[in-house]
């Protein structure tokens, strides 16, 4: 139990000798670190979907920033605590091949408890709300690409509640039938941080690129630290897509896979039937627009 909490548990991993930079804290060297990248991810992993509530947000300029902090600090917090809490109640060794590390620290070797019952119970409900946040953030995104002409345009179509429900159902299916088809859920969450970690890097780079070209932009939000922020964000992200192929390589193969179909696709149909009043598409004109009058 949570009672039985030492410190000299969170590191009683035996240490791989051979490993570089190994030590009682690292016991897998400096390579280890790198290569937890992608599971430390998923502490994280899903928030990015706040912004994209912009345009359903009554004052986004005001509540998102808010959110986004709120949910960091939240995460950032409970990251913490679950990672000592579990670690120094059972020992790192006894919950490092643990699927659920929470329930293992709880009841120990004993039988299960109404606590650890009640804690696994809620763990399943919080695993399935994670889901749910993923397919709002993912039919958002699937509705802006559909609007702008990337995505087949059936794919914006809305309900009378302007819910886009097409990129609601579709997206879900496909994942429901990938995760009862394939039986690997571990290879289905290592596709997705495959996935994620190519949108944070993309991110990042288009938020450096766009404060050197369009300095004088109305930002009703700033970064803390600019494009050193999102400079180190672009490294790490990077880190952890290669990360993925230390941790699965079929997994980074297959998103990669995913991946070239659909730039395959872009390049050879959609590039051709963008829809110019898109406002993805009409910002790009503009900024354009004004490239080409400063040239002159």
């Amino acid at each position: 139990a949570f009672t039985d909490f030492r410190v000299d548990r969170l590191n009683d991993i035996p240490v791989d000798t051979t490993a570089w930079g190994a030590n009682s804290w690292l016991p897998f060297g400096l390579l280890g670190i790198w290569a937890a990248f992608p599971f430390g991810m998923w502490f994280f992993l899903g928030v990015e979907g706040v912004p994209l509530a912009a345009e359903e947000a009554k004052d986004p300029v005001r509540s998102l920033p808010r959110a986004l902090a709120l949910s960091l600090g939240v995460l950032v917090l409970l990251a913490v605590m679950t990672f000592l809490a579990t670690t120094g109640a059972r020992g790192s060794a006894a919950v490092q091949e643990a699927g659920n590390p929470l329930v293992v620290a709880l009841q120990g070797d004993g039988e299960p408890t109404a606590l650890s019952r009640f804690v696994n119970y809620a763990g399943l409900a919080g695993l399935v709300a994670s889901f749910f946040s993923l397919i709002y953030a993912g039919s958002r995104q699937l509705f802006a690409l559909s609007r702008a002409g990337y995505l087949p345009r059936f794919l914006s179509l809305t309900s009378r509640r302007r819910s886009p429900y097409l990129g609601l159902i579709i997206p879900g299916a496909i994942g429901f039938a990938l995760a009862a088809g394939s039986g690997n859920g571990a290879r289905m969450l290592n596709i997705a941080v495959f996935g994620a970690t190519i949108s944070y890097a993309l991110m990042a780079l288009s938020h450096i690129v766009l404060r050197r070209r369009e300095p004088g932009l109305h930002r009703p939000y700033r970064t803390p630290g600019g494009t050193v922020t999102s400079s180190v964000a672009l490294v790490l992200a990077l880190a952890a897509l290669v990360a993925t192929f230390l941790v699965d390589r079929t997994a980074a193969l297959m998103a990669l896979g995913v991946y070239v179909i659909a730039l395959a696709y872009f390049a050879f149909y959609s590039r051709h039937r963008l829809v110019a009043r898109a406002p993805e598409e009409e910002f790009a004109a503009l900024a354009a627009a004004e490239a080409e009058l400063e040239r002159d």
